[in-house]
């Protein structure tokens, strides 16, 4: 954890990096308090900072309204890049169900955020799955939010913001920037809705492991069976066909190296969950992985390692309904400022991950078994404490 005097230094190389000068703004001190208007929560908070000889006693807190303005002379910007700065994955090695062998357990997945039904907001993120003139649409536009976290500590370290319709809305097209800059150590863990020739192998390039569930309709050829009921195969470009790609399974097949831009080799692990209830019962789940021996992660242990990415669901959830509440709309009447209140959604979430982290790695003790919900409840009533130290 960062001491005082380094993170009261990080908000002020970012708004020069971002272009702007602490003259024109500063970055409101805020925790996601959603019960308490803008100016209640910068109240309470500067009045702890003042308590902790941080903040300028003489600053008066502005009304809403000149909270808003503060934000729209601010921008985004600066809070994506805070992000991009501070949010790195937080377990040790010594913290429970982080790791994978050498590898750090990550998942990356999508989740949408309703957004006041404002003219310009409509225009930047669209409904979903209906047309802003359709009589059945939703009552709120919807910004989508893909982000990449890690499984032990829920904590974000990736994130990307855009709309549910138009162009680039979709999850792949937020993700592929990512997927290009994955750390070497980890396993990233996808579900098949993220699949596709190219964004595989822009992951695979980054050195990082990828264990990712793809649909049925992939052709993965059988080309050897391995001891722990997995199988070799081969992803072949889709751009390949008849005969040039016959030829290049048959070369995977008798180990021949391939050029890795007409094809890849992979593991495949197929299994059934038999108790599963509800859609998908009975169903197939079919995973391909860039750690081609068993010896390093047995066909089960990687069955096992793919259903942590429900951990992913696990921190969406907490975002959204133990930060924001249940079923609420974010405030922010442009879209600018939609995507600012996400990534302080983000980076408040990130700093309770990464205390509960803190606390159950020293605890010997999984994550899991810190609860979220009373963590913020805890910090909440302590944060406006000027006893309270950081």
């Amino acid at each position: 954890m960062k001491n005082r005097n380094q993170a009261a230094s990080v908000p002020s190389k970012t708004l020069s990096k971002t272009g702007h000068r602490r003259s024109q703004t500063r970055l409101t001190p805020e925790l996601k308090i959603t019960d308490d208007d803008y100016e209640e929560v910068a109240a309470r908070l500067t009045e702890t900072l003042r308590g902790w000889g941080c903040w300028d006693d003489t600053w008066e807190v502005p009304t809403s309204g000149g909270i808003t303005q503060a934000r729209q002379r601010l921008g985004y910007e600066p809070l994506a890049e805070l992000f991009s700065q501070v949010a790195v994955p937080v377990a040790e090695e010594l913290t429970r169900g982080a790791f994978l062998g050498p590898w750090r357990l990550m998942a990356i997945d999508g989740f949408g955020w309703d957004a006041p039904a404002a003219g310009p907001d409509i225009a930047a993120f669209g409904f979903a799955g209906t047309g802003a003139g359709d009589p059945e649409k939703a009552a709120f536009p919807k910004a989508r939010v893909v982000t990449i976290s890690e499984c032990a500590s829920h904590a974000v370290v990736d994130a990307r913001i855009g709309g549910v319709a138009g162009k680039g809305a979709g999850e792949h097209s937020l993700a592929r920037p990512m997927l290009r800059r994955l750390a070497g150590d980890w396993l990233l863990i996808a579900d098949r809705n993220f699949y596709n020739w190219g964004d595989w192998c822009a992951a695979a390039d980054t050195g990082a492991a990828l264990l990712w569930r793809v649909k049925s309709d992939l052709r993965l050829p059988v080309l050897e069976l391995l001891p722990d009921g997995s199988y070799r195969s081969v992803l072949v470009s889709p751009k390949i066909k008849g005969k040039a790609r016959q030829q290049l399974v048959e070369a995977a097949r008798h180990g021949e190296d391939l050029d890795e831009d007409k094809a890849r080799s992979v593991r495949v692990i197929e299994y059934e969950v038999p108790d599963r209830e509800g859609d998908g019962t009975g169903e197939l789940i079919a995973l391909i992985t860039t750690i081609t021996d068993p010896q390093q992660a047995p066909a089960a242990v990687l069955a096992h390692a793919y259903h942590e990415r429900w951990e992913h669901e696990t921190g969406n959830r907490q975002l959204k309904t133990y930060l924001r509440g249940p079923g609420r709309v974010l405030r922010s009447q442009s879209p600018d400022l939609v995507r600012q209140e996400i990534y302080g959604y983000l980076l408040t979430h990130y700093a309770i991950s990464a205390l509960i982290c803190q606390a159950a790695t020293e605890a010997d003790i999984d994550p899991d078994r810190v609860k979220f919900k009373r963590t913020v409840r805890i910090i909440r009533r302590r944060a406006a404490d000027p006893a309270f130290s950081p």
